[in-house]
Parts: structure tokens; sequence; C-alpha cells
């Protein structure tokens, strides 16, 4: 049984959710404030907060909070224990929102209900947690962390299985490595840049993908960032400036026609504003949170945003569209409407894609088959 201290903690931070501040926001302020918190008892409380919106479906809405947090906890070891114990069709009814359906569905697999219900299955795991080492670093990362796992289909990254606050690391804090899903990883492998390059990373957010760039470039050539949150840049400046990564120029940008610079770009990366759906094993909260409404609304904003940028291509650039989500409008159907539209541009096969896929300049990455965020890529080239 859980200990009554991590569901009063779990408690609090639950009260602390509102419209306005999601989950892991609140949970994060919590700990801000609960410094005296070990790693250990952070874990405990997030994995309690966590399972409690992975089952929310399944308990009991009148009891107390931390009577369903509890309920929630014994679920999750259930599961953990035997997840077949839990039919795929309760899943598919409880475990995600029914207009989930609407936009998804896999048809396209080999044997549709046994893919599904892998996919459903892994939602209701806890997620791995993802390292990103410096290229060629990884041997040395695991060596100086311990309880880290290799990936088999990604350079550099690491599962993390270890008790450590990585944030209080001495490797993190000499930039030895970033806490990065494997998904989010793929996009720049994806993206391919070379040394030299000219990049722009147009939805930069806080800098993830783009100190990748960055550090696949090998620090030689430039990477735009632009956001529309000058926030965001800031903590990108800092996470740049730990990684002893400078190629970089960053740029306030809010989608519109007016774009940062005139320069013209070797590669483009759209890492779009999306509903989220891939991110729904590490943030069970926003299952209940996004609407069809959302994917709708987002869906044209994605298209604006490449239809933007598509003009800054040089010669033979290339353009990546990412987002994480696996609904079919923010996924297959704005690559469609967008290529459609821009006959300039050709279908780029993405050095990521499967051998014999059907269509290399698309690529779908399922977390139950990477055991990571789910992910769309799509990649375009401009005629020469």
């Amino acid at each position: 049984m859980p200990a009554q201290a991590t569901l009063n903690h779990a408690a609090q931070v639950l009260a602390g959710i509102t419209s306005d501040l999601r989950a892991d926001t609140a949970l994060r302020f919590y700990f801000d404030s609960h410094r005296y918190l070990s790693p250990a008892e952070r874990r405990q409380i997030s994995q309690a907060l966590f399972s409690y919106f992975r089952w929310l479906e399944w308990l009991e809405a009148k009891a107390a909070p931390q009577r369903r947090l509890e309920q929630a906890i014994e679920l999750q070891a259930r599961f953990n224990a035997d997840a077949k114990a839990v039919k795929a069709e309760t899943l598919a009814a409880r475990a995600v929102p029914a207009w989930l359906w609407e936009e998804l569905d896999f048809t396209g697999a080999a044997d549709p209900a046994a893919t599904r219900a892998a996919y459903l299955r892994q939602l209701q795991r806890e997620p791995t947690l993802w390292l990103r080492a410096r290229p060629g670093r990884s041997g040395e990362l695991a060596h100086a962390l311990a309880g880290c796992i290799p990936s088999d289909k990604v350079p550099d990254a690491l599962a993390y299985t270890g008790p450590l606050d990585l944030y209080r690391t001495e490797p993190f804090q000499s930039g030895a490595f970033e806490i990065q899903d494997l998904a989010s990883q793929l996009v720049g492998h994806a993206a391919a840049p070379v040394a030299g390059e000219t990049w722009w990373d147009a939805c930069a957010g806080e800098g993830g993908k783009l100190l990748h760039l960055a550090d696949l470039m090998r620090n030689r050539g430039l990477v735009w960032a632009s956001d529309r949150h000058s926030g965001r840049l800031d903590t990108l400046k800092r996470r740049a400036a730990r990684a002893k990564l400078f190629n970089y120029r960053a740029a306030l940008w809010d989608g519109g026609p007016r774009l940062p610079t005139k320069t013209r770009f070797d590669g483009i990366l759209v890492d779009a504003p999306c509903s989220g759906v891939g991110t729904w094993q590490r943030n069970p909260q926003a299952r209940w949170t996004t609407t069809l409404a959302d994917v709708a609304e987002l869906k044209t904003a994605q298209l604006t945003l490449l239809n933007q940028v598509a003009g800054s291509l040089k010669p033979a650039g290339r353009l990546i569209y990412a987002v994480c989500t696996l609904t079919r409008s923010e996924t297959s159907a704005v690559a469609d409407l967008f290529g459609a539209a821009h006959p300039e541009l050709e279908p780029w096969p993405l050095p990521i894609a499967a051998d014999g896929a059907a269509d290399p300049s698309r690529v779908v990455l399922w977390p139950h088959e990477f055991g990571a965020n789910g992910m769309f890529i799509a990649g375009w080239k401009r005629k020469v």
C-alpha cells in the first residue's frame, strides 16, 4: 500500500490543478515549494498523480481524493503485473475519450485488433525516461550515471532507470546530455542536417530539437530559432550555453506573414503546435482536456505555419513537418493538403523510414513500437 504521506502530497497537487494549470505544471510548482522532498518521494508522488489520470474512469467519483489516488496506484500495480488482465475493449472504452476513434484507426496494420490493443496497453504503462547523450558519448554517459540502457534504434539515446535527480548530476550540469524523448530525437535524425548548412527551427520552444540539430551539425553552420514566447527562447539560451552550442540565432515570430529573417535555408523544421495525442502515456491528464474541436483548430494553424515558411527554402532545401500527435486531421490530412498546394515541392524520403515503406516521405512513430511518444514526421524537398 502507498504511504499516506504520498497520497496526501498527491492530493494537494490534484487540488491545485485548474483549467489553466495542467497536472505536470502543477506538479512542478508543488515541488518548487516543497524542496525538502527527496528524489524518491518526488517519483512516488508523480507516479501516483499520473496513475490517477490513466485510470480516472475506473475510480470512485465520490470517494476522497486520497482514496481515489490509492485506487489508481493499486490498478497501476495490477496492470504492471499483468497487462492483459485488462481487456483491450475495456481500455478502448475507458482509457481514452470516445472521440479518439473518429481520428485514429489501425486498418492499415496486418492485425488491426492486436495493434490497437498494443497501443492502448502502452498508454497505461509508466513512460520511459529517455536521455540524449552528446554525439558519440553515450558509453561515457552510461558509465557516469549507471542505470542506462542504450537504444537499439537511435544513436546516442539511453533509457534511464536509475534513482538520481538527473538535473543535479555533474554530467547534466556540464552539458553531457539532455532529457529528450526518443521520438523527439528521431525528428532530428529525420531532418539529417549537415555541418555547414543553414537551418530554421520555426517553432523552437525551449530548444530541445534545435540543440539536437546543432549537435548533429557539429556546432558548424547556423540554426535559426523562432518562437512566439520570449520566455521559451530565454530557456533555450541557457540550455545552449550549458551544452556549449553557439551556432544559432534566436528571434521572436508569431507565425504570421512577417518572417523573422529573409534568409533562405537548406532545411526548415516545423515542429508545430498540436493536440499532443502522442504524449498521452507521459501526460495522461491531456486525454480528458483535449477535444475534437482542438484538433480541428490546430490543423488550420499547422497548415498556416507550413505555408508561411515554404518560401524560405533554397533550391533542393528540405522541409520537415513534425507533430507529437496521431490524429488523421493533423498528420496525413495536413501533409496531403500542404503537398497539393505546393507543386514546387516534392516528397523527400526520410532517412529514418523503414526499408520498403510505401511512402518513405512520411513516418508514424507509434508508442507501442518505440516505447516513446507518438509522432508523425513528413518531409519535402524544393525542386531545383
